[in-house]
C-alpha cells in the first residue's frame, strides 16, 4: 500500500504565505508524476501545479507567479509554496502521486491521493 501525507495547511491573511507538504511512503517502486489539486466550497476539484520526475512544471493560469512546485525525488515528496496568497485560494489541498507498484507479477501504475490540508485566506 502507498500513502500520501500532506501538511502545512492553516490560517493566513491575504498576501502572507504558506508552504505545503506531502511526503509518499509504502511499498513504492518509484513515482512518476507529483500535483497539488485544490477544492473550493461548492467547486469542482482543480489541479493547481504538477512536476514531473525529471522537474518539469506546469500551473494553473490563477497561480502563476505566485506558487512554486518543487519535489525531493530521493524522499518522495513534493512541496508547494504559496506567496502573495487570496481569499480566492481558499480551499482544501490534495496531493496527488503516480505511484507504481511491485509485484510478484509486475509492475502497476496507480493514482494516489493524501486526506487533504485545509488553506484559508482571510481577506
Amino acid at each position: 500500500q502507498v500513502q500520501l501525507v500532506e501538511s502545512g495547511g492553516g490560517l493566513v491573511q491575504a498576501g502572507g504565505s504558506l508552504r505545503l507538504s506531502c511526503a509518499a511512503s509504502g511499498s513504492i517502486f518509484s513515482i512518476h508524476a507529483m500535483g497539488w489539486y485544490r477544492q473550493g466550497p461548492g467547486q469542482q476539484r482543480e489541479l493547481v501545479a504538477a512536476i514531473t520526475s525529471g522537474g518539469s512544471t506546469n500551473y494553473a493560469d490563477s497561480v502563476k507567479g505566485r506558487f512554486t512546485i518543487s519535489r525531493d525525488n530521493a524522499q518522495g515528496t513534493v512541496y508547494l509554496q504559496m506567496n502573495s496568497l487570496k481569499p480566492e485560494d481558499t480551499a482544501v489541498y490534495y496531493c496527488n502521486a503516480q505511484v507504481e507498484t511491485a509485484h510478484p507479477t509486475g509492475v502497476t501504475l496507480h493514482d494516489y491521493w493524501g486526506q487533504g490540508t485545509q488553506v484559508t485566506v482571510s481577506s
